[in-house]
């Protein structure tokens, strides 16, 4: 078992979920506006507290704004597993590949508190 869980934000596409799901079904994905996510239209601010309190990582396509929630997040003292931003022209094959390489791959704790920009370069 990975330690990492992924919430995709609901602007990516959800074919990313569903590649990460077919590729091992061990992997737990979910999106923004699943059943047990935050729902739509949740404010940044907010999904960075629920990754934190449910444990999962973020990716998103979120670059400006994103780590600036991160960074007050973190200023409060708080903690998150990772936030994944993904590079301008990322196609949905390179996300599931490189998601899935940090699922089966990646280390206890190598991403907390940071945003890291996939696909690795």
């Amino acid at each position: 078992m990975s330690w990492y869980r992924f919430l995709l934000d609901e602007h990516l596409p959800r074919a990313i979920c569903a590649g990460l799901g077919r590729r091992n079904r061990e992997i737990e994905v979910m999106m923004v506006g699943d059943e047990g996510a935050p729902p739509h239209g949740t404010p940044d601010s907010r999904i960075i507290l629920w990754l934190e309190r449910h444990d999962y990582c973020l990716v998103t396509g979120n670059r400006r704004t994103m780590p600036v929630y991160l960074g007050e997040h973190l200023a409060c003292g708080r903690h998150v597993r990772g936030v994944f931003a993904l590079r301008k022209g990322t196609s949905i094959g390179e996300a599931i590949q490189e998601l899935y390489l940090i699922w089966a791959a990646a280390t206890p704790g190598e991403f907390a508190d940071k945003v890291v920009y996939i696909p690795f370069r």
